[in-house]
């Protein structure tokens, strides 16, 4: 399905007339083999993991070296060329869907690690560095990277910036955000900038925390300094069993109130402990409604004192079973079921829509029975699978994109999700960006003047709006569509949220 960004205009130009000009201009850009422009090579790129929205590129830069990079947007810039940014392409809100009249700009080949200082405690790395391959590299230094999202072994840490990417240790250890220290890249028009610094602090605004999570709409990352940690000593994981999801819900909570603070604490729900224990065989207890992962780290006696603390914070939440971890084999079966969510869903279903949104912890039972009552409603099934110590929700919506119906009624019930979710008092998204999928949601959580301030944010720093356009941030036309497209559908927002 091609998802139209209607909210940018089209150019004087044919799409082939201005394809045979971009291309020829970046030409004097790049070598031959860097520059793609014909069906079979940039269908490829066609949309990231969000893949029920595709559209082709007009044509794809592949630059080797920073001064490629910022010819290319100076090309793009001369021209007024949209250009959107794209690492390994895993994201899952269409951050990297292509522009149908702009240059998708792929930084794949900047995948070297510049340096690791064990002495600092930092690595510096190109953007196309995968996740996992800092911590492989640091390794040796009895040190890694925290943030571990679920496909550290294939994203990049550039796009990890682009989305403020988190993962099942962000609890305790931060996101993308609390270890990033420097940012190094070129604006639209192909000015080098430097966001942040090596030492403690840097001077004037913390437009670090600004760049990071801006989804590609305000700069492109070329090279990244991030803050390493030493390894634990010991990392045990318990697996409670939960027979209602209330009481797993106010058992998470009950952790947090405790003053624990696990190095993950995650939750699913029983279809979606069915479908990975079908795959992985994690060892999980299917009969439990809901099952929830706490892990401890640190000394030995810092993680035995810890685990005895959950324990009996679970227990006196109703949990029916727990079982920790006796060796580190033991442990990494518990989290494998949890890092192959994603897949397990793939194998039990056609197609799945990975929602991502945040909520206040004490309201976890209360939105896992509302999408109880929306698979209902729509008709489709859901599988849930939570950050449950920062209410992070990822719900898993299963459906068959070659059905037009199925399709619309999936993105129905996605909405309704987000919408909820705001409800609840919390956000559209916790960390894997608004791209295309959430803009809609947006003119629900955000008022008008309030987009208008994020709008005057890219327009400091991309004049033209040449950055991945489209996207994130919702036009006050589109949101005035969509304020009027749920009134004809007889779904008015939710009473407590902004009324367009």
């Amino acid at each position: 399905m091609t998802h139209a960004l209607a909210d940018t205009p089209a150019p004087a130009l044919s799409k082939s007339e201005l394809q045979t000009q971009v291309v020829r201009a970046l030409q004097a850009d790049l070598p031959e083999h860097s520059i793609l422009w014909t069906p079979e090579d940039t269908t490829p790129y066609e949309c990231d993991g969000l893949t029920a929205y595709r559209q082709r590129p007009m044509c794809v830069a592949l630059p080797e070296t920073e001064a490629q990079v910022q010819a290319v947007l100076r090309t793009c810039h001369r021209l007024g060329v949209p250009v959107v940014a794209r690492g390994a392409g895993t994201g899952l809100s269409g951050g990297a869907m292509p522009h149908a009249h702009g240059v998708t700009l792929s930084l794949a080949r900047f995948n070297r690690i510049l340096k690791v200082d064990p002495l600092a405690r930092t690595a510096v790395v190109q953007c196309g560095v995968r996740n996992l391959a800092i911590s492989e590299a640091a390794a040796p230094y009895g040190l890694y990277y925290a943030p571990d999202p679920s496909s550290q072994i294939a994203c990049t840490i550039g796009g990890n910036v682009a989305e403020n990417s988190g993962g099942v240790h962000c609890l305790k250890y931060g996101l993308t955000v609390h270890t990033v220290l420097r940012v190094r890249g070129f604006t639209a028009e192909g000015e080098p900038v430097e966001f942040g610094s090596e030492a403690l602090d840097a001077a004037g605004l913390d437009l670090l925390a600004v760049l990071v999570g801006s989804e590609g709409m305000l700069a492109v990352t070329t090279e990244v300094t991030v803050r390493l940690v030493p390894k634990p000593q010991l990392a045990r994981c318990i697996m409670a069993s939960f027979d209602d999801l209330q009481k797993a819900g106010d058992a998470v909570a009950a952790v947090i109130a405790a003053g624990i603070i696990p190095a993950g604490l995650e939750m699913m729900d029983k279809p979606m402990t069915a479908a990975v224990e079908d795959f992985v065989h994690a060892g999980y207890d299917l009969s439990a409604e809901a099952i929830l992962l706490c892990e401890s780290d640190g000394t030995p006696e810092e993680v035995e004192e810890e685990i005895g603390r959950m324990s009996a914070v679970l227990r006196d939440c109703g949990a029916t079973a727990i079982t920790v971890s006796q060796d580190e084999a033991e442990r990494l079966r518990f989290w494998s079921g949890r890092k192959n969510a994603f897949p397990a869903s793939g194998r039990i279903s056609p197609d799945y829509m990975c929602m991502d949104s945040t909520i206040p912890r004490k309201r976890l039972a209360d939105i896992l029975i509302a999408i109880q009552a929306m698979e209902r409603k729509y008709g489709l099934r859901c599988a849930n699978v939570f950050h449950a110590g920062d209410g992070n929700l990822h719900p898993l919506i299963l459906f068959d994109a070659n059905d037009p119906d199925q399709l619309h009624r999936c993105e129905l019930f996605g909405a309704d999700i987000l919408e909820t979710s705001v409800a609840m008092g919390g956000t559209v998204t916790g960390e894997h960006g608004v791209g295309v999928e959430k803009l809609n949601s947006m003119c629900v959580q955000f008022s008008p003047e309030e987009n208008a301030q994020m709008f005057g944010v890219k327009h400091a720093f991309d004049t033209r709006g040449l950055l991945n356009p489209g996207k994130v941030v919702p036009t006050l036309q589109r949101c005035a569509e969509y304020g009027k497209m749920l009134v004809r559908g007889g779904r008015i927002a939710h009473p407590d949220l902004p009324r367009f």
